[in-house]
């Protein structure tokens, strides 16, 4: 009788069956073709982590894409994990990442800024009929606010702008196929040198200016962080100096508030007094290395400070520190320090927790001082002229003076040096020729989105820091834009939360679900108060950062002072 036997089990002495190696490794495969042209890219670049947005900047504006072939090959070559790639690229507006089978996007995108001054001036206008006139190799899409607000409607083609746009010279743009390049900046190296830049600079090389002596001077001058923070920056720079070394220096030129672009201007017209304050700032920190970290809608300003930065070196003028260019992708939340710092390092913008901050734990895990463009451009006038001249000025009982980026519906649009303290009213008609023909002046942003939105009645308020919090909006940036009659704030309180809702990093659910909700919310019928202000209340306690904090300024600025407003339907640009 035949007696079929049961095969052994595992723990009775049985060799378990042996499985067959896999015929490919595990996960996507770099395709050698694409390995080979990234490499031909990278060239003898470092493949150090911090450098991969660098690295994607590369990619993108040779194939105007990033392929998935590319994100492998690139992932292999800096030895990170595609994951790793592949979340910091499509994090950011400005790259195009193409999931493997879609068509890559057309030759040439247009993009056309949907800010708040823009589509006063005609945005709206330009995206509903641009596409017909371009045709289909051209991509139009929206883009957040270019830093052309005195300008406005911008429009980008490629990464060139386009100011006052229409369709007929964007179209003639498109035709021209325009590249960004280096242009000559209104003070070059040598005529700054010889109008008596960096001889301060050389004076605190030379030891005849000690750290202490510039930290005094400029704390006695009340000079704060003109990014929107308005902290101390004397205060500031004995926080960081009391920090363990080695200690680094990081410099936020990613102006992305819509309506500000005072950082554009002083960078176009004297570069070097900028420079000349940050290697002042480095000095007194005793910054190994200094990053600037400069937004990708300035590529003539980047390319030219990639060059002045080099002349500086050569010059001999940056022994104590090493300055490193640093370029944004597009993201607004990468104006909040730490998240800056984040991308700087090559990682997604995602703002940190706080403590520790970052002149305890930053750039690196290294004590950093963090200070904005215009804050290091009145270093040098500060020091040399003493505090006496900053405190001088200012009205009000204010002292000091601030640059306001005023855009909107006044005759002169543009960045304005005014005293500290000075009221809107006083702004507008001393400084930018009155309101344009036909138009009242009806509200005001006093510091952009963030700064939220106050009627004309209260355009006697002095514009500092602290003046405005009482009314729960602030000044910020300075960011100024004017509306009138012809305006309608229910629309414009939209599009400032619509702004927020893109820009979110999506880190915090408040922030992330809020903006999109509070956004929803506004576009419908007549607004539902008591909802939208404890939707707002949760954003203000919950978010991490300030653009959840702030994003339901503008939406409560409403409620309280045009309530009139509430009944009405919304209406059109």
């Amino acid at each position: 009788m035949n007696m079929q036997v049961p095969p052994p089990v595992a723990g009775d002495g049985a060799q378990p069956k042996r499985r067959r190696p896999p015929r490919t490794p595990k996960g996507r495969q770099v395709d050698p073709a694409a390995l080979d042209e990234v490499r031909a890219l990278l060239t003898d670049r470092p493949r150090r982590r911090d450098l991969l947005i660098e690295h994607l900047h590369l990619i993108q504006d040779h194939y105007g894409h990033l392929s998935a072939a590319h994100l492998a090959a690139l992932a292999a070559e800096m030895k990170l994990a595609l994951t790793e790639v592949y979340e910091v690229a499509t994090f950011y507006a400005h790259f195009d990442v193409v999931k493997e089978g879609e068509t890559p996007p057309p030759p040439v995108t247009v993009r056309v800024c949907d800010s708040l001054t823009c589509c006063m001036m005609g945005a709206e206008k330009l995206l509903n009929e641009l596409p017909a006139r371009l045709g289909p190799d051209v991509r139009v899409v929206r883009a957040p606010c270019m830093g052309a607000c005195d300008h406005a409607p911008a429009v980008a083609v490629g990464h060139v702008q386009t100011f006052k746009a229409t369709v007929e010279n964007v179209s003639a743009a498109v035709q021209a196929k325009p590249h960004a390049h280096a242009f000559h900046p209104g003070t070059d190296l040598a005529a700054y040198t010889q109008a008596g830049g960096y001889k301060l600079l050389k004076q605190c090389l030379t030891g005849k200016r000690t750290a202490e002596d510039l930290i005094k001077i400029v704390s006695d001058s009340g000079l704060r962080g003109l990014g929107g923070a308005g902290f101390p920056t004397g205060r500031k720079w004995s926080l960081v100096r009391a920090e363990p070394a080695p200690r680094l220096f990081a410099v936020n030129a990613d102006e992305g508030e819509p309506g500000t672009f005072k950082d554009r201007h002083y960078l176009e017209r004297d570069p070097h007094r900028f420079i000349e304050g940050v290697l002042i700032a480095a000095f007194v920190v005793e910054a190994r290395d200094t990053y600037v970290y400069i937004r990708d809608e300035y590529p003539e300003i980047r390319l030219m400070l990639l060059e002045e930065i080099e002349r500086v070196a050569q010059a001999g003028l940056s022994p104590h520190t090493k300055l490193h260019l640093r370029r944004g992708a597009g993201a607004y939340i990468c104006g909040e320090e730490s998240a800056m710092i984040e991308s700087i390092e090559g990682k997604r913008g995602l703002p940190r927790h706080r403590p520790p901050y970052v002149a305890q734990v930053g750039l690196f895990g290294r004590p950093t001082l963090e200070q904005n463009v215009e804050t290091m451009f009145w270093i040098r006038d500060i020091i040399e002229k003493g505090a006496e001249w900053a405190t001088s000025q200012g009205r009000h009982e204010r002292k000091g003076f601030r640059s306001f980026s005023v855009s909107g519906r006044v005759k002169n649009p543009g960045v304005k040096l005014a005293p500290a303290g000075i009221t809107m009213q006083e702004l507008v008609d001393e400084y930018c020729g009155g309101m344009l023909d036909g138009h009242a002046f009806k509200a005001y942003l006093p510091g952009g989105p963030s700064g939220g939105i106050l009627p004309a009645s209260m355009a006697n308020i002095p514009l500092d820091f602290g003046t405005l919090e009482k009314y729960g909006c602030f000044v910020g940036s300075h960011a100024v834009v004017i509306l009138s009659d012809r305006d309608d704030i229910k629309l414009a309180a939209l599009n400032l939360m619509k702004f927020f809702e893109d820009e979110s990093c999506g880190q915090c659910t408040p922030c992330r679900v809020g903006t999109e909700k509070a956004a929803a919310l506004m576009a419908q019928g007549p607004w539902n108060v008591d909802l939208l202000t404890e939707l707002s209340t949760a954003m203000r306690d919950a978010s991490i950062c300030g653009l959840g904090q702030a994003a339901p300024n503008p939406l409560l600025c409403v409620i309280k002072y045009f309530p009139e407003e509430l009944t009405k339907p919304l209406g059109k640009w």
